[in-house]
């Protein structure tokens, strides 16, 4: 199996059937791509582990069709997580919650709380609900890459990691593109343990109180790495000032190929000019708006991997809590 049709129900039950059997199959969600098996077969749960490399101490993500799956995996969902389950479901938020006795062990790192969320994707949906028809709760997926690596907002990124032989269900281009918001739900205060898309002020307004921080006894969750989102070459964060002044020194030496994603204004204009293909640099404009810049940052990182670029230097993201996850996303990538 390699890439399939995700509009192409036949192809959806193909899918599920090979998760019900203990397989794994990537599939698309709104935010990333995800390495999918049954959260309740441990033995193909480990497989995911295995295929991405990822240490067994850290927890994935239980994707549900719908709110109402939640049960399965949850001991209880408390008032807090029931207000965010309300407000944002189906949608790019992971709650934390206690976890089930018997249910999701591998899944959740075998912690006593496991992450569940409903994604806002069709072609997921349709196939965790195909999957439910067969008997499998939900789908254990975290991001379908190596671990580490960066994360795939589109099927050929998932190929590419994994070869031909991995099922990948093409959902398109992943509308949000970086990986979900995490609240802790677990304990008395919900905490923030990730940022994402969906920000901290939309959740402690459904909260009617602040978040709390994450601390020692926090739970573990997925992408809480210091090092994490990486691609190949070196990435360097850099406010305008020192990249523009970077810019304007010669080529680097030895035949080295830099890639530049700054909000500056970098076209090209001749064999010297920073951007030019004569200067060993090659130049992504980042756009000003926090979502864009999410929704593309994965596919820029792994397009300079492409081009073959030993480092990356990026403008480092305004201020801002919009720029929250993506500012996440990149201090991870660059540490």
């Amino acid at each position: 199996m390699a890439i399939v049709n995700g509009t192409d129900p036949v192809a959806l039950r193909d899918a599920a059937a090979r998760l019900a059997a203990g397989a794994l199959v990537a599939f698309p969600t709104e935010t990333v791509y995800g390495l999918g098996a049954n959260a309740d077969d441990d033995a193909a749960v480990a497989r995911i582990y295995a295929a991405k490399g990822r240490p067994a101490d850290h927890p994935l993500i239980v994707h549900l069709a719908d709110a109402g799956a939640a049960g399965a995996y949850a001991a209880s969902i408390g008032a807090p997580a029931r207000r965010l389950i309300d407000a944002f479901w189906p949608g790019p938020l992971t709650l934390i919650v206690a976890r089930r006795a018997g249910r999701g062990l591998a899944a959740a790192a075998h912690q006593d709380s496991i992450g569940l969320r409903v994604p806002a994707h069709p072609v997921a949906l349709a196939l965790l609900r195909a999957a439910a028809a067969l008997g499998v709760s939900g789908i254990a997926g975290p991001s379908a890459n190596r671990h580490g690596r960066v994360s795939p907002t589109m099927a050929a990124h998932v190929e590419a990691e994994f070869g031909p032989g991995l099922t990948v269900v093409d959902g398109g281009s992943c509308a949000v593109g970086i990986e979900s918001t995490i609240v802790d739900c677990s304990r008395a205060r919900p905490a923030l343990l990730r940022p994402g898309q969906l920000g901290r002020a939309a959740i402690e307004a459904v909260l009617g109180r602040p978040l709390a921080a994450p601390d020692a006894a926090s739970p573990r969750a997925p992408g809480s790495l210091a090092s994490h989102y990486a691609p190949a070459a070196r990435v360097e964060l850099l406010d305008a000032v020192a990249l523009r002044h970077r810019l304007e020194q010669p080529a680097p030496p030895g035949g080295a190929r830099v890639g530049v994603y700054s909000r500056l204004a970098l076209t090209p204009r001749g064999p010297g000019d920073p951007g030019s293909a004569g200067s060993g640099r090659l130049v992504r404009v980042m756009p000003d708006d926090a979502a864009a810049v999410a929704h593309e940052l994965f596919a820029v990182l792994r397009g300079f991997d492409a081009a073959g670029v030993d480092a990356i230097w990026v403008e480092r993201p305004p201020p801002g809590p919009a720029w929250d996850g993506v500012r996440d996303r990149l201090q991870r990538a660059a540490a």
